[in-house]
């Protein structure tokens, strides 16, 4: 059996529906008394009766979008701020960057697990190549600045819009080639999985 309290609904807090309109009319009064406007003032103002508005506030009258419109405007305020709606959460996702080897990861991916991106900050230097190996495969995109990668025995110089991808068992290592920083994407995953791109040529007439 379901509980009672499912019927009622509940906002992003976890308030029930009930539980946000009873507080309505405390908010009612606060806010009138704040602004020093009298009952019969505010009837004036709205259209609404005093008696109207007294029930309003002490809760014996259930809020409705017909009632509170007109008191929002009067107020000048968001119907929001007379329902205390939860507000919307940031949808931005606000990662925290990793340096690491005098280089800056921000992460692109929350996930744990299989393919992970990052965007990737090189620092102008003179630092010696040291090329070192670990499970994976990974695959960059060169986004401003010139990137040195060397990799086994090719030692090669991207620019941005270029990109390459390898296995990282085979020695690597990557550092800025100009006077400036590198910046670039990564997708970097467990060893066998590899980025897909699934794209026709341009001009390519034959069916898929």
């Amino acid at each position: 059996m379901s509980d009672a309290s499912d019927d009622k609904g509940n906002d992003e807090s976890g308030r029930s529906t009930d539980d946000v309109l009873s507080g309505v009319g405390p908010r009612l009064r606060r806010l009138r008394k704040e602004r020093e406007v009298t009952l019969a003032a505010l009837s004036r103002a709205t259209g609404i009766s005093v008696s109207t508005l007294s029930r309003l506030e002490s809760g014996l009258r259930k809020p409705s979008l017909e009632l509170l419109l007109p008191i929002a405007r009067a107020h000048q305020v968001p119907l929001d701020e007379l329902v205390g709606a939860p507000p919307v959460r940031d949808p931005r996702i606000r990662a925290e960057p990793i340096r690491r080897h005098g280089r800056t990861y921000w992460p692109l991916t929350r996930q744990p697990g299989g393919l992970q991106a990052f965007k990737v900050v090189v620092p102008a230097s003179e630092e010696r190549p040291e090329p070192r190996t670990h499970e994976g495969y990974e695959w960059l995109y060169v986004l401003s600045g010139r990137l040195r990668l060397v990799l086994g025995e090719h030692d090669v110089v991207l620019t941005a819009g270029e990109a390459a991808e390898f296995d990282t068992r085979v020695p690597h290592w990557f550092g800025s080639a100009g006077g400036g920083p590198a910046e670039f994407l990564s997708l970097f995953g467990p060893q066998g999985e590899r980025m897909h791109v699934r794209a026709r040529p341009a001009g390519d007439e034959r069916s898929g």
